[in-house]
């Protein structure tokens, strides 16, 4: 113990001389940290990502008892020098993300995770391609009402316990990720994180409904890619006699636990309230707090302990429903969140921060597109869709309020506030960390006997199938 308390003391003073020059103006007041931290105060968060790409490939079972202590690591390897450095600007920081992004975050997904797990579907379902391309169909189309996580939640275990029988299922995974944890919610602010951040600035609920040529153009795309692959897999293990058949006899479809339907609606109503209603905001430990936000959370974690309550024990044991996934999820994401801190702040600094090449380079729709994407694959896809929503604003309507900026750029440059959204959205996909659901189905996946592709494995298949079809996207709608 002693020994790694002195490991983590010498990188924390690796990184802390360098910081503690902008102690000085950090004491002036008035700092901002975009401006002044150096770019490569990012390193944590690439060391995160690298461990979690790489210790499930080199050390998994190092990785399977210590996960939760590789991301406090890295997160105080950014938290400590960054306070000592400076001080109550970083402080209020880490409290903001952690208050504003992290907890609400993370009860949103407990409340989806909870309630989705408590709904059980039954019967025989056989999974060849024709059905599996269907289950991914069904749930890409709810993504966008019931959000990623609750589609996904809702909707793994069938997909899982229908392709049971079958030798290769890694791939239904994979595209199930692609589809239902992120593709599917572009239609609605309640699908994802960063079209719901849009409506909270000023973006029209029903704006997003102008998404459906691109989001239709993508799904099929990827749908019909699928239905190529699993097909070619299927009939491949037809003639290898590895097709095992379902034991016992057939049982129809039905639902248990559907009382939980009502909670998941609950949830989208909650949800929807906190962004259209304003009851004024309350201060906590120097965060400024909305009193609708608050209220949202204590409702979500009020349907959790109902749906915990209420749902048969019987139902969540034939569901497989564990809390792994979520805890697994909490406490990477709580170190995404911390080390995330300087590459957002040098992002919202815009031209004036270190990563101000990044900002320069967007001009066009397609810049937008691809920039927005690609940052969301490993960033948080919310505060980065929010960054390039006010770089476009910046850049088209500099000094015009808010309220008058998004109206404008949604009837002159429309086609911008697209190339944000989708590539937010859809780009999610092209990492395990590029959107929440994405770890969960993984989780769940690998708890129930499927194999998964490691970080770099995952990447390989959206290499293959998503990137060609963001590119033929780009070239007809961007």
């Amino acid at each position: 113990m002693q020994k790694r308390l002195w490991y983590l003391a010498a990188l924390v003073l690796c990184f802390a001389p360098s910081l503690l020059a902008g102690e000085a103006e950090a004491a002036a007041g008035g700092i901002n940290l975009g401006e002044v931290l150096p770019v490569w105060s990012i390193i944590p968060f690439l060391g995160i990502l690298l461990s979690i790409a790489l210790f499930p490939l080199f050390a998994p079972h190092f990785w399977h008892h210590h996960y939760g202590k590789v991301s406090a690591f890295w997160s105080l390897v950014v938290a400590l020098p960054f306070v000592l450095a400076y001080g109550h600007p970083a402080l209020h920081e880490i409290l903001h993300i952690v208050l504003i992004d992290y907890i609400p975050f993370l009860i949103l997904l407990l409340a989806l995770f909870t309630v989705a797990g408590g709904i059980l579907v039954e019967g025989t379902l056989r999974g060849n391609p024709l059905l599996n391309a269907l289950l991914l169909l069904i749930g890409t189309v709810i993504a966008s009402w019931i959000g990623t996580t609750g589609a996904s939640m809702l909707m793994i275990r069938p997909v899982i316990r229908a392709n049971s029988h079958r030798r290769s299922k890694m791939h239904v995974i994979v595209f199930f990720i692609f589809l239902v944890s992120n593709i599917g919610g572009a239609l609605t602010p309640l699908g994802d994180p960063p079209l719901f951040l849009g409506f909270l600035h000023g973006v029209p609920f029903f704006w997003t409904f102008k998404l459906l040529p691109e989001t239709l153009f993508v799904v099929a795309m990827v749908l019909v890619l699928f239905f190529l692959m699993d097909s070619y897999l299927y009939h491949r293990e037809k003639q290898a006699g590895t097709l095992k058949e379902p034991a016992g006899e057939k049982v129809p479809l039905r639902i248990r636990g559907a009382h939980n339907l009502i909670f998941l609606a609950g949830i989208i109503g909650a949800v929807l309230m906190s962004g259209t209603y304003h009851a004024g905001e309350v201060k906590m430990l120097g965060i400024h707090l909305g009193l609708a936000n608050l209220f949202r959370d204590l409702v979500l974690l009020i349907l959790v302990a109902l749906s915990w309550a209420t749902t048969a024990r019987e139902v969540r044991k034939k569901n497989e429903f564990t809390w792994g996934p979520i805890i697994e999820v909490a406490l990477l994401f709580a170190g995404i969140f911390i080390t995330i801190i300087p590459a957002l702040a040098m992002l919202r600094a815009g031209t004036h921060g270190h990563l101000a090449f990044i900002i320069n380079a967007v001009k066009e729709p397609w810049h937008y597109f691809w920039i927005t994407g690609v940052l969301s694959s490993f960033l948080d896809n919310a505060p980065t869709y929010l960054t390039f929503l006010n770089t476009a604003l910046g850049n088209f309507y500099a000094g015009l309020p808010e309220s008058q900026a998004i109206p404008a750029l949604i009837a002159e440059k429309g086609i911008f506030l697209k190339a944000i959204s989708t590539g937010a959205v859809y780009m999610g996909a092209n990492t395990y960390i590029g959107n929440a659901p994405n770890f969960m189905v993984r989780s769940i996946a690998e708890e129930q006997g499927v194999k998964m592709p490691n970080f770099f494995g995952y990447m390989g298949y959206s290499l293959l199938i998503l990137i060609p079809t963001f590119i033929l996207t780009t070239f007809i709608f961007f």
